[in-house]
């Protein structure tokens, strides 16, 4: 038994445990609030800090070290921590994620935590947990709209911004978390014993190469990802169309009882959700299933929601197959389906002018949710480009050169860009944007954009690549996009 294994609860005696948080972003600051307010001694060890966040870190009550070197810290050996909770953020190779490995300190990251202490407020919500390389956000927000449109308190937590150590500690509660998980959040995870998970319903949507930079190897990183159906109570969901995501189910160690939940864009088997022709079919809740299935939508139905494009297809089929197992009705589902909305950034339409499209899927922030959006067109100008991430663009290149016309490349990682083109599309016509400050990007990209883009064409912001090289993130490179574009069109006039 662990020396922390009696910390399950919220009620449990956390009062004066010297913990240490690395990280002081929006988990960060999460977990040390949460920790001071169990009475727990908490010092912050961040790379970074803002006045702001500062100043908060000792109104709540806890110690800030904001180290100038990558040293380990007097403070931090002194102060002789019992736990660590690291934020998301912190590589396996960070100098201080080394230090307390090697020191044998149980490290946590902040979902094992929210975990056990769900219990704050009673009864606790039930969760709902969700990975994959692409798609999560949009998979999490279905379902989160879904429960909710079924009349229940239902909340998306996690990796989407709000995280879940406020939503436990919100006094009206929760009957449903729909927690995204990222990797890294996944892999301080344990699959048993005290802290682990035990979801109502779990998928893991895809899995593609990403974030090898951090895993070290394409491996650990699908490893980690398998992580997310480990204790599930009531439905394994996966991918049909991913072999990948079917032997992470049938690997897992799941609870008495659990099903196993397919989905994919062909006609459905007895415990599957599908298309055939227009319809989007549950024959897994079905009560024939050997011989039924239940309409839930119509592809023309999701059409209207923004939803029609394969891969957004597939985010719904997940997230019927997860709040259905929940217990959400098929009317419901319909109702719900039909009322929700995409969020920014996915697939979002910028503008129509003289037959080009113009389209923003700056959340397209690896190749395989790139090349989810180059599908979805026939004859693309994309803007591709930023931070690889380790990742090999050039199956991708190679996969996709058909559809591209030209491409316009930013970012840091231009070079290998360059490259994978010479090799595997020699044909399709380069434009490099060179510009070193961020207010001179998009402009310059919207320029070269509308000097080749012809009638029919999609200029596609789908970069296949992480924006912290020239943005703040993908939001706000593709807001940077989205402005350009009106900018420039305004300008030109119709």
């Amino acid at each position: 038994m662990g020396a922390l294994d009696h910390l399950t609860s919220w009620h449990a005696e956390w009062r004066s445990l010297r913990v240490v948080v690395f990280g002081l972003g929006v988990t960060g600051f999460s977990v040390a609030d949460t920790l001071v307010e169990l009475g727990a001694e908490v010092l912050v060890v961040a790379s970074s800090a803002t006045a702001e966040r500062s100043d908060l870190v000792a109104v709540i009550g806890a110690r800030l070290v904001v180290p100038q070197d990558a040293a380990v810290p007097a403070e931090l050996r002194e102060f002789d921590p019992q736990l660590v909770i690291v934020s998301p953020g912190f590589g396996l190779d960070h100098a201080l994620v080394r230090w307390a490995l090697e020191k044998g300190i149980p490290t946590w990251g902040d979902i094992e935590l929210a975990w056990r202490l769900r219990d704050k407020v009673s009864p606790a919500a039930e969760w709902i947990t969700v990975t994959g390389t692409n798609g999560k956000t949009t998979t999490v927000h279905l379902a989160e709209h879904i429960l909710q449109t079924a009349g229940e308190r239902a909340v998306a937590v996690g990796n989407v911004g709000v995280p879940v150590l406020d939503a436990i500690r919100d006094p009206s509660g929760f009957d449903f978390l729909v927690v995204e998980l990222s990797s890294f959040q996944l892999h301080w995870l344990p699959r048993e014993g005290a802290g682990s998970l035990e979801p109502l319903a779990s998928v893991c949507l895809n899995v593609a190469d990403d974030h090898l930079d951090w895993h070290g190897s394409r491996e650990a990183y699908a490893e980690a990802k398998a992580t997310v159906y480990a204790n599930t109570r009531v439905a394994c969901v996966y991918n049909r169309d991913v072999e990948a995501t079917r032997r992470m189910v049938e690997e897992a160690e799941v609870q008495e009882g659990c099903r196993a939940i397919g989905f994919g864009l062909g006609a459905p088997g007895p415990s599957d959700f599908g298309v055939v022709d227009d319809l989007i079919l549950d024959r897994a809740f079905a009560e024939d299933r050997q011989h039924s299935a239940i309409e839930l939508s119509t592809l023309g139905e999701l059409g209207t929601a923004g939803l029609s494009a394969p891969h957004m297809v597939a985010n719904v089929l997940a997230a019927c197959a997860l709040t259905r197992a929940a217990g959400v009705s098929p009317q419901t589902m319909r109702l719900a389906l039909s009322s929700f909305r995409v969020d920014h950034h996915r697939m979002e339409p910028v503008a129509l002018r003289d037959d080009v499209r113009w389209v923003n899927d700056s959340k397209a922030t690896n190749p395989h949710a790139a090349e989810a959006a180059l599908r979805s067109y026939d004859s693309v100008v994309w803007v591709v480009g930023g931070l690889l991430k380790g990742v090999d663009i050039a199956a991708l290149i190679e996969a996709q050169a058909s559809r591209v016309r030209a491409a316009i490349i930013i970012g840091r990682d231009r070079d290998a860009l360059l490259a994978a083109f010479a090799r595997h599309a020699p044909h399709v016509p380069l434009f490099e944007v060179t510009a070193a400050d961020t207010e001179d990007v998009m402009p310059e990209v919207v320029r070269l954009a509308a000097r080749v883009a012809k009638q029919g064409d999609v200029v596609l912001l789908a970069p296949a690549a992480a924006s912290m090289d020239q943005f703040i993130d993908y939001a706000d490179r593709g807001r940077r996009f989205a402005v350009a574009v009106h900018d420039y069109l305004g300008d030109a006039g119709d």
